[in-house]
């Protein structure tokens, strides 16, 4: 193998994205999507490939680059959408619209909608994909309606549904917009989905400009809103000359984190940086969480999760102030290093409830803010108004990933703790019968002893029973 390519793999970042593998002439052979883009880089690049196609496909490799995605869901629609583009030698799958799901928009309606449908037919309606992931699609379809609040009903009613209540429609229904204004946003729609982030925020700018001249400010704040979360979901490009030539340069994560100083007024190198969240249902199996980056990358080992101790019912500010307590009183009784800097997800109240804590430990000088999921605000402590970072910038992006680290090793522990309160029963005897399947037979029966009592019919009335599985539970309990 190259070993110009295997030098760009190991830069490359352990972000969401997509990258692009390049023939020595330039051209674009072949786009991926992944969560992390290094790790999937390196298992396209493993010797143990066998394949023609990825041998093939390694072999024609000449460069690599990449574009950042703000979730699994985002890279998914840009993959689909270079992928129509560039028609890659080696997607050959996905030129078949046959196999996988698509995205309809019903454009010969006065009012159209998005859906998911897994056949193109000739009715006039525009087709995106396809796309490889029906689950992340889904997911996906979600993310578009926050951002485009297209109606979703098949036939419109004479009345606001819930979708309206919770920003997601704009009520075509009712008139709450006019023809034109709602051709506007489907008009932005294909521009994003074909993945023209760029003709999109001029789109988008040029319609935010004309409802402000038209006094429509109210409108003109909403598309400004807009403007924003469409910033923080389309990619934004890493580093091109990390990857395409042996120039040296900063890497991304060298570049976010001086973005990040300079936007904090930090004039000292974050090398090391701490991030906290909590997680609970209704207060119960309430959880913390700590994760730690280093140079910008996460470091695994430095990673912490607290079980709350001393806070009963939902109260997240006094569980913050527990996780901080407890993390900084070791570090500060053993006189070990403190981080360069402090995350907290949340508000300005998360903030505030961090720094007194550290405060009363005698930790002043080491700078803590927090950044709030709402408009990606980021509030500190030296200023009274939230700072808003530019949507593409690197420093919000690098504070997104953290964040969403955290969050998702909190999410983590507290769903291992509440799976861990289904007591152990004969089901895990059954083969085939897990952690999902016990609960929903628990869940359907109330007790062991029902379901002991259960014909195999009544069994299968459980999801994701079938009958196979229900005559097993059924001979289980019957033959002893």
């Amino acid at each position: 193998m190259k070993d110009t390519i295997l030098k760009k793999i190991k830069n490359a970042p352990n972000a969401c994205g997509v990258y692009l593998i390049k023939s020595n002439q330039g051209k674009i052979i072949y786009i991926g999507k992944a969560v992390s883009i290094r790790k999937r880089l390196k298992s396209h690049f493993s010797p143990s490939a066998t394949s023609s196609k990825q041998q093939a496909l390694v072999k024609s490799a000449h460069d690599i680059d990449y574009m950042f995605a703000s979730s699994p869901e985002a890279a998914l629609l840009l993959e689909a959408a270079l992928i129509k583009k560039y028609s890659p030698k080696y997607n050959a799958d996905l030129k078949d619209d046959k196999a996988y799901p698509l995205l309809k928009l019903t454009i010969k309606e006065d009012f159209p909608r998005l859906s998911i449908v897994r056949r193109k037919m000739e009715d006039g309606s525009l087709y995106f994909g396809p796309y490889t992931n029906a689950k992340l699609l889904r997911k996906a379809l979600k993310l578009m309606s926050r951002l485009f609040p297209l109606r979703s009903c098949r036939i419109m009613s004479t009345k606001v549904c819930l979708n309206f209540h919770i920003g997601q429609c704009l009520g075509p229904c009712v008139e709450q917009i006019s023809k034109q204004e709602y051709k506007s946003i489907v008009k932005n729609v294909i521009l994003f989905l074909k993945g023209e982030s760029d003709q999109l925020q001029e789109s988008l700018i040029e319609d935010m400009k004309k409802a402000s001249s038209a006094g429509n400010f109210e409108l003109a704040a909403y598309i400004r809103e807009q403007i924003k979360a469409v910033s923080s979901v389309t990619s934004k490009k890493g580093d091109r000359h990390l990857f395409s030539d042996g120039k040296r340069c900063l890497s991304p994560f060298l570049t976010q984190l001086q973005d990040l100083s300079h936007s904090l007024g930090i004039h000292k190198a974050l090398e090391i940086i701490e991030a906290f969240d909590v997680s609970n249902t209704a207060g119960k199996e309430a959880v913390g969480s700590m994760v730690v980056f280093k140079d910008g990358k996460p470091y695994n080992d430095g990673y912490r999760r607290f079980k709350i101790r001393t806070v009963k019912g939902i109260d997240d500010y006094s569980m913050i102030r527990e996780i901080v307590e407890r993390r900084y009183f070791h570090l500060t009784d053993k006189n070990e290093t403190l981080p360069d800097l402090i995350i907290i997800d949340g508000g300005k109240g998360h903030l505030m409830s961090a720094k007194k804590q550290l405060h009363q430990l005698g930790i002043w000088k080491v700078p803590v803010i927090s950044i709030a999921k709402r408009f990606e605000l980021v509030y500190t402590h030296e200023n009274k108004s939230p700072l808003e970072l530019d949507p593409a910038s690197p420093a919000l992006l690098l504070l997104q990933r953290i964040r969403n680290e955290a969050h998702r090793f909190a999410i983590d522990y507290h769903r291992l703790l509440r799976r861990k309160k289904i007591p152990e029963s004969e089901l895990d005897s059954i083969s085939g019968i897990g952690h999902k399947k016990k609960k929903l037979l628990l869940e359907h029966f109330g007790s062991v002893d029902e379901i002991k009592m259960a014909e195999a019919g009544d069994l299968t009335k459980v999801k994701y029973i079938n009958e196979k599985q229900a005559r097993e539970i059924y001979n289980y309990f019957n033959s002893l």
